[in-house]
């Protein structure tokens, strides 16, 4: 509850009570001795839950009968440096009343770009120990000014103890002019701009010269760039659940169906029909986009896949071959957090505006756990008792900065949170780079299969133990055989699991060759079938199946072979892109399931092949494809029978058209069926689920 406002509002409903005492907070929570009549004390405990303020969250309420002191009137106290649990909050998004000081010439906070109050502004990525006081804050280096102190000190104002309080004559300062920038990007150049938890890098989204050049000198051939807007109308086509989502506090990157009159250049997201947009989310963003005039490509300050820059030296070493001009400030991050990503049907990356905040655990851990994830998507989890902290993506562990980043990362977390763990959950991977940091932590151990932790965490997070079948479809991940899975039935608790069914494993020719190229996969399958391979290499990198063939059972592979089969993408320059554009070409195509059973994998991708053989349009095959794994998903449940509840879980299952078409299929046929709300159902989601496994195997 801290940094929300929480103690000028209990010093008001004390007033109000006409109740004598005071409040404060300190390392566990918010501390609160109130003296008074029955009926008084009475409506202020009910106030502290009713009329709590928006930011706040109160888990729990401990109450003990003291005896009275007779002392008079209702105190804020300075905090105290016990105990050190107390939850920081999250980074919140400019609100309404400080974004009108903004805008407003006669407010002595006019166009300055760090207005904040208890009710927004930064939090997680500024503070630097508990209590969530200033001096322990990045703001700490920036004495108050008169008229910020009086602020600061009045109960009665909505900056009492807004800890990031600033102004134009205390606070910090940008390193150039709001208006120097947007020109810099009027004029197509590309600027670096310091968020909340990091650096963005910034261009003209209409202007295809600049998003060209941009993508060339990050190094990101083809995965799209997200937007910042003022108005996402223009751009994307909004139903009621994505405006909310889009315009919550957390204000994160929502994924919409794109306006086919977007004044976007074809290099923002090339060959999808989904743009990532978001409304600017700190002042700075306001002032920059109010001076520009339009929407701005606003990626994450990195070259492809290394994690976000967030210290200024090292943002100017790192971004300085890729842009321009740097608008930045010398107010510092002390964590660094990357936006969060979403759609209306799940969230893709938990990330700013939600961390650090609690996810429950349905079992209680007995001891403190750190959860290390898996290597791509990468997050850590760790847990203290039922409350299960999440980081923030951290990308993928395969580079020295990635390594470098998990590891300061957790020892901030588990600063913060003032836990030294004795468990640590990993992978079962034993060449995941997240398994060698979990060896090295010399805890305790508790080993969690990949697709184990994907349902755990779906059940966990719905407040579920279990027993439920599981549907698990993702790319690849270790199986307890030594082999990669990916395409799987489980049935399964918090606990323990039971592989029920799962797609036939087929060799990936080349290893991970084979996942950068799906046409490997699908040749490899058309062999198997006795069908011609129309690829020429085939002939040179089919030796590969003697030396270097893995077997994967993996429900992503399926789904690259198949888009290599039917033309939509033989090679793939970020995870996952053969199945979106698969999706995409299915689209709404009305498709009949063909006759299938979950298994062969090989017959399906040669069913495909020979459909497109004998001239069937190539999207009503897509579309069927679509319908049979769903239908044949849907029946291998059925078979089973029991448990009646159905977990749907993997990175497969961020395809909406499969994702929709399983759980229909499912719930005609009369299961309960679980998906994602709170975490990733990718890869980032896994730590949560491995947490969720250790607390139960400990309990």
């Amino acid at each position: 509850m801290q940094g929300v406002g929480f103690r000028p509002f209990v010093y008001a409903i004390a007033q109000k009570h006409r109740l004598d005492g005071f409040v404060l907070n300190d390392g566990d929570g918010v501390v609160i001795e109130v003296e008074g009549g029955t009926t008084a004390l009475d409506g202020f405990a009910c106030a502290l839950r009713e009329q709590a303020p928006p930011l706040a969250r109160v888990d729990t309420v401990e109450a003990r009968r003291l005896e009275p002191t007779g002392e008079t009137g209702f105190q804020i106290r300075a905090s105290g440096m016990a105990g050190g649990t107390a939850l920081i909050p999250a980074d919140v998004a400019t609100c309404d009343d400080c974004l009108r000081e903004l805008f407003d010439p006669d407010d002595r906070r006019y166009r300055y770009p760090f207005v904040n109050c208890t009710q927004c502004g930064p939090r997680f990525t500024i503070v630097t120990g508990v209590p969530y006081d200033r001096p322990l804050t990045t703001m700490a280096g920036f004495p108050l000014c008169a008229d910020c102190r009086l602020e600061y000190e009045d109960p009665g104002d909505r900056r009492f103890h807004a800890e990031p309080i600033a102004c134009p004559v205390c606070g910090p300062q940008l390193s150039m002019s709001i208006e120097d920038a947007a020109e810099a990007l009027v004029d197509g150049d590309i600027v670096a701009v310091k968020g909340l938890g990091g650096y963005h890098l910034a261009c003209d989204a209409a202007r295809e010269a600049a998003v060209a050049r941009l993508r060339a000198r990050k190094l990101r051939e083809d995965k799209p760039f997200a937007l910042m807007t003022n108005e996402p109308a223009l751009l994307v086509e909004l139903d009621d659940e994505e405006r909310a989502l889009l315009s919550s506090r957390e204000r994160p990157i929502v994924l919409v169906r794109r306006r086919a009159d977007a004044a976007v250049a074809p290099s923002v997201a090339p060959g999808t029909p989904w743009l990532g947009v978001m409304l600017p989310y700190t002042p700075l963003h306001h002032l920059l986009l109010a001076a520009f005039g339009g929407s701005l490509v606003m990626t994450s300050g990195n070259r492809s896949d290394e994690p976000i820059a967030y210290e200024d030296a090292e943002a100017q070493k790192r971004l300085g071959g890729i842009a321009d001009v740097f608008l930045a400030h010398d107010r510092p991050i002390h964590r660094r957090c990357e936006d969060s990503v979403m759609r209306a049907a799940y969230p893709i990356r938990r990330s700013r505006g939600y961390v650090p905040g609690a996810i429950s655990l349905p079992v209680a851990a007995r001891r403190p756990v750190v959860a290390v994830g898996a290597e791509l998507k990468s997050t850590f989890c760790v847990v203290r008792g039922r409350q299960a902290y999440l980081s923030p993506h951290l990308g993928d562990l395969d580079s020295e900065l990635a390594h470098a980043a998990f590891q300061t990362d957790l020892e901030l977390y588990l600063a913060m949170l003032s836990i030294e763990p004795e468990v640590v959950a990993h992978d079962l991977h034993p060449d995941y780079l997240s398994t060698r940091l979990a060896r090295q932590l010399e805890l305790d151990e508790v080993g969690v299969q990949h697709h184990h932790a994907h349902a755990a965490a779906c059940l966990a997070e719905h407040g579920e133990t279990g027993p439920a079948l599981a549907l698990v479809f993702d790319g690849t991940g270790y199986g307890t055989d030594g082999t990669l899975w990916g395409g799987e039935l489980l049935r399964c608790d918090l606990s323990s699991f039971e592989r029920l069914a799962h797609l036939e494993p087929v060799p990936l020719p080349g290893g991970e060759a084979a996942i950068r190229e799906p046409w490997r996969v699908a040749a490899a399958c058309l062999e198997r079938a006795g069908e011609p391979v129309p690829w020429k290499r085939w002939e040179l990198v089919r030796q590969a199946l003697k030396v270097n063939a893995p077997l994967s059972s993996g429900m992503g592979r399926l789904f690259d072979a198949v888009a290599a089969v039917l033309g939509v993408r033989e090679s793939v320059t970020y995870e996952g892109q053969a199945a979106i554009e698969l999706e995409q070409l299915a689209g709404d195509t009305a498709a009949e399931p063909w006759t299938w059973r979950l298994g062969d994998g090989t017959s399906l991708v040669t069913d495909c092949y020979l459909a497109l053989r004998a001239g069937r349009d190539r999207a009503g095959i897509a579309a069927a494809f679509h319908e049979t794994v769903a239908a044949a998903a849907a029946a291998a449940c059925a078979e089973v029978a029991e448990p009646i509840t159905v977990v749907l879980s993997g990175g497969s299952f961020q395809n909406l058209r499969l994702l929709g078409s399983t759980r229909r299929r499912l719930e005609e046929l009369g299961f309960r069926v679980l998906t994602h709300q709170l975490v990733p159902p990718n890869d980032g989601g896994i730590s949560y689920g491995q947490a969720a496994v250790a607390a139960s195997r400990l309990f």
